[in-house]
């Protein structure tokens, strides 16, 4: 398609509205605004379908900004192309995403035109992108969820969905090793319907990307076995048109298009291309760059006559079109495939089919029991037979998460053979060793709507954190599930041992922790974790068998929805000593509650699989749990001590660890750090002599 000159118009216009919303900030990135903004514009324009009036519209294509510091020029075009406001995000009713407003407010606190785009906040921003890599992989979890609707839910004349997804990345995308991680597994499951758009500028905040990445990308993404197109001129909109419509028409595999450009592409040869990347140009730049572009130089904020309406009577015309056919098909769909139907609506809605719990196992009384990764097995598997769209895998451990989904139709998620066209209905998922991969893989189809979970050794969230925490700032329902979650893992020794990922995941706002203690904890938890819409769940789970706990002596285990609770309890309700504890380390302080009791010695066991469900009930039920009366407190858990204090006090014990762990088996490894009964009954009977000591003390003192 041949360029018009309001096609020049339009772009120039996203290049003066991005350098004028940093300029006026005194913050942010105008380099990648500069340069990328013809490949935007291109992409907008002419292929994206996506409709302004609904940016949830569920077969939209995505576009994903992972070169998060060039969010001024996503922010030009959500407000240029009209995309209108969705979300509890804004109160006021009917307005644009983005207003001129926002744009003039860029980086202040309140505007919808964050520092880095934030999912949730601003409509037609697809994740939050920021740490470079992170919207590049959580793209391909988008390509993914893409694949596996169309082929759970598309019929012979009813392609409901067949969206692509597009990713605009720079060099600090490419350098990154999680962004390759993606790459190589996108290859593998044939992703054709995912486009990475790299604008290779050829500068980071460092100055010249020759200090350290002098690699030859495109041979590198043939190797992997991607598309590859080149780009030689980022303002050639012909050459950007063919490569676009290449990867449209590409059919076997994931396309890369990698364009030419120079951060503040075809701005004055003054300009200072470091300082453009990651500050503001500044005046006299910004005036010389205006009149570069043949524009007014003191007009901020200017948008042309017409350029609005070019931009709506194309790329909103024809989103507009396509959306209007969809609803009409899908329409004709729900009357032939009502039950089809109504997983869709439930999945976007977050909503869980009726009958998804019927048959939830339950777990007899077992001195032995069974670690508590089987018994999330079982669950697991009896809930996703129930719930088509709860789908997942681990990082090459599933045998050891026991994160297989074992029923009959089930399958593997893989590239169609010629013969076995129907893979991509497959529901366990093989990302392989891509730890950080396959979390950001997880956000992108969680962003779908899709129910995902993920699964590794608790040892290895050490290398997805960064995918974790972008769960929780998005408020994403994605499950998380870490086994071997202690030392009692044994033999294999300190490198694979959790101490301080427990405290580190607490610490995490919006993450829920839970850690059951036994099978029927496991259930009561994925009944918390199915009901979740807007927070990520890390299920901690035992690699040891764990004592199955006799409900009709203890608590019944639904206590576990509110976070903690009373698990055995003196007769009259006022222990003299509270017993605090999660996952494994509840049996061994039932056992020294027995012990105790046997000495008439008054305890309290409360068993604390989640402290985040905790600290949400009311300050009334936390105190009949942990009556403030009761100081005399002991807290046992096989990790890092930080944080028991809030519910020990300063005065409690904290039986925990203060070191790496140790290679022995785990009976030995408990016994070198002391978590036997015993030394939590010895730690019991001097809190409460503290105790005793204390009122002693203070009794004498008022005589």
């Amino acid at each position: 398609m041949k360029p018009v000159p309001l096609d020049q118009l339009c772009i120039n216009t996203l290049r003066m509205l991005s350098i004028d919303a940093v300029q006026k900030a005194k913050s942010g990135h105008p380099g990648t605004p500069l340069d990328a903004a013809p490949m935007a514009y291109c992409l907008w324009q002419r292929f994206l379908r996506y409709d302004p009036a609904d940016p949830d519209w569920p077969n939209r294509d995505r576009f994903v900004l992972s070169a998060g510091h060039a969010c001024a020029l996503l922010y030009s075009l959500l407000y240029l192309c009209g995309v209108e406001a969705k979300g509890a995000s804004y109160p006021s009713g009917d307005r644009l995403a983005v207003t001129l407003d926002d744009l003039k407010s860029f980086r202040q606190a309140g505007s919808h035109c964050t520092g880095h785009p934030e999912y949730g906040w601003t409509s037609g921003v697809e994740t939050t992108t920021g740490p470079l890599g992170q919207g590049a992989a959580t793209s391909v979890g988008m390509a993914i969820a893409e694949r596996w609707l169309a082929a759970t839910y598309n019929r012979p004349d009813y392609d409901l969905f067949s969206h692509n997804v597009y990713a605009l990345c720079s060099d600090g995308d490419m350098m990154e090793g999680l962004s390759n991680e993606a790459a190589s597994l996108a290859e593998h499951l044939r992703l054709s319907n995912l486009c990475w758009i790299y604008d290779d500028n050829h500068i980071t905040i460092e100055g010249p990307t020759g200090l350290t990445f002098t690699e030859d990308v495109a041979t590198r993404f043939l190797a992997y076995g991607w598309h590859v197109e080149r780009v030689s001129d980022a303002n050639d909109l012909m050459l950007l048109d063919k490569a676009y419509q290449t990867f449209i028409d590409t059919h076997d595999r994931p396309t890369l298009i990698i364009v030419q450009s120079h951060i503040g592409y075809g701005a004055p040869h003054k300009h200072d291309t470091n300082k453009a990347h990651g500050e503001p140009l500044g005046a006299e730049e910004v005036r010389l760059t205006k009149e570069f572009y043949g524009w007014d130089p003191d007009a901020d904020f200017k948008v042309p006559e017409g350029v609005v309406a070019h931009l709506r009577a194309h790329m909103g015309k024809r989103g507009d079109a396509a959306h209007a056919a969809w609803r009409k098909l899908f329409a004709v769909y729900r009357a032939q495939y009502p039950d089809l139907a109504e997983q869709i609506d439930q999945m976007q809605q977050r909503e869980v089919p009726s009958g998804w719990d019927a048959a939830l196992p339950s777990f007899g009384a077992d001195a032995k029991g069974l670690a508590t990764r089987d018994s999330s097995g079982k669950v697991m598997n009896a809930i996703s037979e129930h719930v088509p769209w709860l789908l997942g895998g681990a990082a090459d451990l599933s045998p050891s998460t026991k994160t297989n989904l074992e029923f009959d139709f089930a399958g593997d998620f893989q590239a169609p053979e010629a013969e076995q066209a129907v893979s991509y209905r497959g529901r366990n998922f093989h990302f392989g060793l891509r730890e950080h991969a396959m979390c950001a893989i997880g956000n992108g189809m969680s962003l779908s709507k899709l129910r995902p979970f993920v699964s590794s050794f608790l040892i290895f969230t050490d290398y997805c954190r960064a995918a974790l925490r972008l769960s929780s700032m998005m408020e994403l329902p994605l499950i998380s599930i870490w086994t071997h979650d202690s030392i009692s893992l044994g033999e294999d020794g300190p490198t694979h041992q959790p101490i301080e990922q427990l405290a580190s995941f607490r610490a995490m706002p919006g993450m829920i922790v839970l850690r059951p203690a036994d099978a029927n904890e496991v259930v009561e938890a994925w009944k918390v974790i199915m009901h979740l819409k807007d927070r990520p769940i890390c299920l901690v789970l035992t690699r040891q068998p764990v004592p199955t706990l006799d409900r009709s002596t203890y608590a019944n285990a639904g206590g576990v929805a509110r976070g903690a609770y009373v698990l055995a309890d003196t007769p009259d309700g006022k222990p003299d000593v509270l017993l605090l504890a999660t996952g494994s380390e509840v049996a061994l302080c039932v056992a020294a509650y027995e012990q105790l009791k046997a000495e008439d010695i008054k305890a309290r066991v409360v068993s604390m699989p989640s402290w985040e469900l905790f600290e949400s009930q009311p300050r009334e039920y936390r105190d009949t749990v942990l009556p403030p009366t009761t100081t005399a407190r002991v807290a046992v858990e096989e990790a890092s001590g930080f944080g028991w204090e809030r519910y020990t006090g300063f005065d409690g014990a904290i039986l925990a660890l203060h070191s790496f762990g140790l290679s022995a088996p785990s009976k030995v490894v408990a016994e070198h750090f002391g978590f036997e009964p015993a030394h939590v009954v010895a730690a019991a009977k001097a809190q409460i002599a503290g105790r005793q000591s204390t009122k002693r003390v203070g009794s004498a003192g008022t005589e």
